[in-house]
């Protein structure tokens, strides 16, 4: 049962990360509050794994062609994610730009009956429902008219991607034949390094003056690379260790703590409206992952 643990700790930093980076988006371009995610973590993932070593018997295990395909993709969809989201974190406050987000659930459940052939029963589209009219309430706002379907379509393209990213990194873990933990850390350190090598080279030929922005910001970003790393860590490892659907069931809970901070920390006034759409996106990602 060590995943609950794992998911736990992964939906606490995920969400203190989440506050730290829509703060960090007021004075940083979107690829720069992008690449704050990734550009100091790979030491970080590095020391994790040779601790996993001194303590484990496994061997450096074999890189096939294919894992480094998957890692490719899960790396690259995880970049296009985290940029939707901090593009959503611009269209509306924090609180509903992590609410969009958590489509990922429901995108999960659609793109498993399809590609992986899930069956999903009538408690799992009783979920797909419910999470549209969520969508439908968070896009709307205050306002009866005039739905905002550019702030919808960005948030599910956000979570599709995360529930892409979140199926690869599970298949990547299985490629390697050693303990389910000690992959999960491999594939971490992989897909970091991509992310950052590619990221910071898409910077650096179209937008330097990112890197500046981020100098000024060091101890923002500090902080943002620490803690997205060590949840990074926690869900790589959940997810390896559980199937995928029950890892982001339980990480539904973030939801309710990005309530919490938005209001009290961030000071984002948060309507009923909008507090009865993340509930709704809540309990609709619960019902796709249960059924």
């Amino acid at each position: 049962m060590s995943w609950i643990l794992f998911t736990l700790g992964a939906v606490i930093l995920q969400t203190v990360r989440n506050a730290l980076q829509s703060k960090l988006s007021g004075a940083v371009n979107t690829s720069g509050v992008t690449l704050s995610r990734f550009i100091l973590a790979p030491p970080i993932a590095l020391v994790y794994l040779l601790i996993l070593y001194s303590g484990s018997a496994s061997q450096v295990p074999e890189f096939s062609g294919s894992f480094i395909a998957v890692v490719l993709c899960a790396s690259l969809l995880q970049i296009a994610a985290t940029s939707l989201m901090v593009i959503l974190f611009k269209q509306k406050n924090f609180a509903i730009g992590a609410g969009l987000a958590k489509s990922e659930a429901l995108v999960a459940g659609v793109v498993g009956m399809l590609f992986f052939g899930s069956y999903l029963t009538p408690l799992g589209w009783a979920g797909i429902v419910i999470g549209a009219i969520a969508v439908f309430v968070l896009s709307s706002g205050n306002r009866l008219h005039g739905i905002s379907v550019k702030t919808m379509v960005i948030g599910l393209a956000c979570g599709t991607c995360f529930a892409l990213t979140s199926l690869l990194v599970r298949e990547a873990s299985h490629m390697l034949n050693v303990q389910h933990t000690v992959a999960a850390a491999w594939v971490l350190l992989w897909v970091l390094c991509v992310q950052t090598i590619s990221l910071s080279g898409y910077i650096a030929l179209t937008k330097p003056f990112v890197f500046r922005q981020l100098t000024n910001a060091k101890k923002q970003v500090l902080a943002i690379s620490t803690v997205s790393c060590l949840g990074s860590i926690c869900w790589f490892t959940a997810m390896a260790l559980q199937h995928v659907a029950l890892v982001k069931t339980l990480g539904q809970l973030e939801v309710l703590l990005t309530l919490v901070l938005s209001h009290y920390w961030l000071k984002n006034a948060v309507t009923k409206r909008e507090i009865a759409g993340l509930l709704l996106i809540g309990l609709a990602a619960i019902f796709v992952m249960w059924a």
